[in-house]
């Protein structure tokens, strides 16, 4: 597999800090290209959530950086979630000693996804989203909120959740909660498909259809058009009114035997 992406951050309309953070990744190593996706939208109705979110991405970012490499043609799925876990675990902790050595309630959603070889690996806390768009788009991450669970058990449709006052309420995010439970994901990598990874703030005035059209994979084999595809749907949902920031990764997997040499 071989991988080409690029991303945005938007503050958008409203807020005067931008409060997500994220940070992609792609390298070469001893099984191939290697890509590190990460996303975090820190809490608004909070202190720092910039602080909080800044504080994950940094962590992932050391992990991938300092420990990946020790052993990147010996990691297997469990090893990514036990390190994985524990990561967040302890940047958890740290994030809340910080909130009370200064009086303050901080935190960050989280979705973070590793692509190896044909596999990819996600940790998800929140309500931070990962697709995966080819022949149609498939939600791979459930949302960890008030809302998606009331839509689960039958309690209320999604369009009644589209519109519903308490899209925001989250069931967990790091540096609130003493004890995270992260989801954590694991599939096939389809090739000639792209993921994306988003904040809440990116997708809520645009539709399904309209993030499938603007991330098809077949518009998508470039950093530059990748970038400035992502960069309409921002503008779109700034046309449209979105109060929140507005933060988006997209990565296309490829078939490295496809690759040219030129």
């Amino acid at each position: 597999m071989f991988y080409i992406g690029n991303a945005v951050t938007d503050i958008g309309n409203i807020k005067k800090i931008n409060q997500d953070s994220l940070t992609l990744k792609i390298a070469n190593s001893t099984w191939g290209m290697v890509c590190l996706a990460v996303m975090c939208d820190g809490l608004g109705g909070l202190a720092q959530g910039e602080v909080a979110s800044a504080a994950v991405v940094r962590a992932f970012d050391q992990w991938f950086r300092e420990t990946f490499p020790k052993k990147e043609d010996a990691w297997n799925e469990k090893d990514i979630q036990e390190a994985w876990e524990q990561l967040l675990l302890s940047i958890n902790q740290e994030i809340i000693e910080y909130g009370k050595e200064n009086s303050i309630q901080l935190g960050t959603t989280v979705t973070a996804v590793l692509f190896i070889k044909d596999r990819y690996y996600a940790i998800h806390v929140g309500d931070c989203r990962l697709y995966e768009i080819k022949k149609d788009i498939r939600q791979i991450t459930r949302d960890q909120s008030v809302l998606a669970r009331e839509v689960e058990q039958g309690r209320m449709s999604e369009e009644e959740a589209r519109w519903d006052a308490r899209k925001n309420v989250l069931l967990q995010c790091v540096g609130i909660n003493e004890h995270i439970m992260p989801d954590f994901i694991s599939g096939k990598v389809e090739t000639d498909a792209t993921y994306l990874v988003c904040s809440d703030g990116f997708r809520h005035q645009v539709s399904t259809e309209e993030i499938f059209d603007a991330c098809h994979p077949h518009a998508n084999q470039t950093s530059n058009v990748i970038k400035e595809r992502l960069n309409k749907l921002v503008q779109l949902d700034k046309a449209r009114e979105e109060r929140d920031n507005l933060s988006a990764i997209l990565v296309y997997a490829g078939d490295s035997s496809a690759m040219s040499d030129d």
